[in-house]
């Protein structure tokens, strides 16, 4: 598979195909609710935050900022900007009933980016200086033809810009002390170890981060975020009779560690232990062309890779893409409307702003299986002569921005999900995934099944292990003859592989069914 074509999708922690409880989104018409439209006075306070946090310890403020930019425009470029950013990280792990690891980290930095046509220049350094930002600016201008103009040499007006207010500004990391977090690890072991003797090892982990964001651009813009970020993992390991599976189950998002209360402990072990207990009894999976139904919430990973990387403006842009040049064709079934949305609230792969300042949005991708747009960052929205969507993201300040999904998913229909299932004559009903990959280019993508089961005559008859789900994702929407009502968001543990950079991100789906779709087994 083509390496720049390929793409990773995987879960931060164990998955869970279960529907999240705090800042669940409620369906309304089309939508979901508690997206909240831009502010200005949100923005402003968060720009506040990031310039005492990430230029005034250092002797900078805005006046460095336009300099620096201004600097680059003295040759001639077509965009510029800077970023900055300040992490605090902080992870612990439990196994065997003792805390096995514990970490800590800071990181700040800053990035410098000049844009002329498709080329981009980009330097960076950890050294937040004026020296340093003026050094990386002379580096980058370097892609930059001649010298400009008096009029391009200016950076633009100052402005802030609007952005979402989805996420408290809390730092996580102070939300319990060390006392607390390593209490909740511990409950997390008693209440798994309790729930049946066959289950021989526990694995836990718990992690915090808190993100600033400081975002100049040439025009004059200047975003700012202040993102929180949890995730607990439950991971248990079931033994019978001489043989071992494995459950796992987890969730987060951008709030508090208080959001892991008693309830949702029980609720992420009891999903645990029922994955890995089911798979004591699965059975080697059927091979084949065959019906599948996909259940809803975390099996939205496929959609993610079979058609989300796809509807990237980059590979678009470059024809890349199986969907490149296919604006306004139908390329699923009647039916499928499928959506990237960076504006609900509490969500893991929400964001305030982008990495580049522009404010997240709800973007309809395919609207009753017909394609209607492609999810854009800055640059390829100005080769594509199109706007930016709000989708340019990167993983650090060492980083380019590129075009990246939130959170993607696809809207409910009118069966009920017991009916979807029941409609199986012979077929596989997948209610977990592991992850997957798709070539961008072919459209293939190739997803292993964590669990799932043998259905016949609607009939679940037994758990299968080892299937792997293997199509085309323009061609497999085509294909979905039945969407359920169900609709759900992941728990909150996606994060999303492109090009060697890592981001947090949200799928789901209602239960659906495909038909055709080719399963590897081992049976």
């Amino acid at each position: 598979m083509n390496p720049i074509s390929a793409h990773a999708f995987g879960a931060a922690a164990a998955a869970s195909a279960s529907s999240p409880r705090l800042g669940s989104p409620i369906l309304e018409g089309a939508g979901f609710a508690l997206s909240q439209a831009p502010t200005l006075a949100s923005t402003q306070d968060r720009l506040s935050l990031a310039q005492q946090i990430l230029l005034a310890p250092y002797g900078l403020d805005e006046r460095h900022l336009q300099q620096a930019l201004a600097h680059i425009r003295k040759r001639q470029v077509d965009d510029a900007d800077l970023y900055f950013q300040y992490t605090r990280h902080e992870g612990w792990s439990l196994e065997e009933g003792i805390v096995k690891t514990g970490s800590y980290s800071i990181d700040q930095g800053f990035g410098v980016r000049a844009v002329t046509g498709e080329k981009t220049a980009f330097a960076y350094s950890d050294d937040i200086s004026e020296a340093s930002l003026m050094d990386a600016a002379s580096t980058v201008r370097a892609i930059g033809a001649g010298s400009a103009s008096g009029s391009k040499a200016k950076v633009g007006a100052r402005k802030v810009a609007a952005s979402r207010a989805l996420y408290p500004s809390l730092d996580p990391i102070d939300t319990l002390s060390s006392q607390e977090k390593v209490a909740l690890l511990g409950k997390v072991e008693r209440v798994a170890r309790a729930k049946d003797p066959r289950i021989a090892q526990v694995m836990a982990g718990l992690a915090s981060e808190w993100d600033v964001v400081l975002v100049a651009r040439a025009d004059g813009t200047l975003a700012a975020d202040v993102r929180p970020l949890v995730r607990l993992s439950v991971t248990v390991i079931a033994q019978h009779n001489g043989r071992r599976e494995v459950g796992s189950a987890g969730g987060g998002g951008r709030f508090g560690l208080a959001y892991f209360d008693d309830a949702l402990i029980e609720q992420y072990v009891q999903e645990a232990v029922n994955g890995a207990l089911i798979n004591l009894d699965s059975r080697p999976a059927p091979a084949g062309e065959m019906t599948v139904v996909l259940g809803p919430g975390w099996p939205g990973v496929l959609l993610h890779e079979a058609v989300g990387h796809g509807l990237e403006g980059d590979f678009n842009r470059k024809g890349a893409s199986a969907f490149s040049g296919r604006m306004g064709e139908r390329v699923a079934a009647k039916g499928v409307t499928v959506l990237d949305d960076g504006t609900l609230a509490d969500r893991r792969g929400s964001l305030n702003v982008d990495d580049e300042g522009h404010a997240t949005q709800r973007n309809v991708l395919i609207e009753d299986g017909i394609l209607v747009g492609y999810i854009q960052d800055a640059m390829n929205a100005r080769l594509m002569k199109t706007a930016p969507t709000g989708n340019g993201r990167r993983e650090s300040y060492a980083h380019i921005p590129m075009p990246r999904m939130t959170n993607t998913y696809m809207l409910g229909g009118q069966y009920e999900p017991a009916e979807v299932v029941a409609s199986i004559e012979r077929g596989l009903y997948a209610t977990n995934f592991g992850g997957g990959q798709v070539d961008i280019t072919s459209g293939k993508f190739v997803f292993s099944a964590s669990q799932a089961w043998w259905v016949e005559k609607g009939k679940l008859l037994y758990p299968v292990k080892g299937a792997t789900i293997v199509g085309n994702g323009p061609e497999a929407l085509k294909h979905v003859s039945m969407i359920g009502n169900d609709l759900q968001l992941d728990s909150g543990v996606g994060v999303c592989g492109k090009e060697g950079q890592s981001v947090p991100v949200g799928v789901g789906q209602p239960t659906f069914r495909i038909e055709g779709l080719t399963v590897g087994g081992t049976a």
